[in-house]
């Protein structure tokens, strides 16, 4: 009896024992087991900016990377965390750190960075930004990978200078009033023309220079009529010579002039062209210049061909006096005429 009750004894250990070791292996294999049995997962993943929908068994996001072949490293960026359990319609987001050089003030230094943008690249490095900065790429740019971040301190400013314009004079001939004085027609007024110089510093570098010039207000030109006036006033436009009043000479030839004075007996006053004789109008043969040209006679002065007479033929031209003595101090001499465009 003592022998069975010891024998029934040591068979319930034994039984009990093996019961134990079952129990024991049972939980030494059941992450294996639950990693074998568990239910497929269908997750998005986006990596490196291409976006996967994947179909798994792994339980955890850094299990369906480590499938992949992705060994995750400090400075990567994943999300959800590594160790979060895998669900359908899961959305996870990799990006793996590359080198970065960041150049600042002509300076660079190489970073591992995971950021997308290279505003995220420089608030992860903690650089702050000057207001005289200035980021390529910009800020909202994405990280160049093995590429550069380029911060460049440019200071900038202008100096304005301002220079007057003179107007100019135009001096017109006036034919229609004989013996009247010059006269201002239009006063004139002066421009104003503007220099902008723009200066340009980086990183404390050599400072570059541009210059933009542009005219701020026009000039209007004064205008003044010069009328046929006494012969004095010839002899003063001889000096002043054609180019005052922007005439332009369409021939020249070698006339024999005499002079005359509208006060002589017989004499109506009038010219062929219905303006009085006297100074400025000088009377020519219409066969040889036409009649309302205008002349420039050197020694003479501007003068109208608004007359004719019966001793004018050929290369003569009668110029006209305001009086007798000015006439015969004139007397008969070979002169200049220009025939004015």
């Amino acid at each position: 009896m003592i022998r069975r009750s010891r024998l029934r004894a040591s068979l319930g250990f034994m039984f009990s024992a093996a019961m134990l070791s079952a129990g024991v292996a049972s939980l030494i294999a059941s992450p294996y087991a639950a990693l074998a049995d568990s239910a497929p997962h269908t997750v998005t993943l986006q990596e490196d900016g291409a976006t996967l929908v994947l179909t798994t068994h792994a339980p955890t996001v850094d299990a369906l990377l480590a499938q992949r072949g992705i060994v995750l490293h400090a400075d990567d960026y994943v999300y959800p965390a590594a160790a979060v359990p895998l669900s359908d319609g899961l959305a996870i987001e990799y990006r793996a750190a590359t080198p970065v050089t960041i150049v600042r003030l002509g300076r660079p230094e190489t970073v591992v960075s995971s950021a997308q943008t290279v505003a995220d690249l420089l608030d992860e490095q903690q650089i702050s930004l000057g207001i005289n900065d200035v980021v390529t790429p910009g800020l909202d740019a994405a990280v160049p990978r093995d590429g550069i971040v380029r911060i460049v301190r440019l200071v900038t400013w202008q100096r304005r200078t301002e220079r007057i314009v003179p107007h100019a004079t135009l001096y017109r001939l006036d034919v229609s009033h004989p013996g009247r004085r010059a006269h201002v027609v239009r006063q004139g007024r002066s421009g104003l023309r503007v220099t902008i110089t723009s200066f340009t510093q980086r990183d404390g570098g050599p400072i570059e220079k541009r210059v933009r010039t542009y005219l701020a207000r026009a000039p209007h030109e004064r205008i003044v009529d010069d009328a046929l006036g006494p012969n004095g006033a010839y002899g003063e436009l001889d000096r002043l010579a054609l180019m005052r009043y922007g005439f332009i000479a369409r021939s020249k030839v070698q006339m024999i002039a005499t002079a005359y004075t509208a006060h002589c007996d017989g004499c109506s006053g009038r010219t062929a062209i219905g303006l009085p004789a006297g100074p400025g109008i000088v009377a020519v043969d219409p066969r040889v210049i036409p009649l309302g040209t205008r002349l420039y006679i050197r020694g003479y002065g501007f003068a109208l061909a608004g007359d004719t007479g019966g001793d004018i033929r050929g290369n003569r031209v009668d110029l006209g006096f305001a009086s007798y003595s000015a006439a015969m101090q004139f007397g008969r001499r070979e002169v200049t005429v220009y025939t004015l465009k």
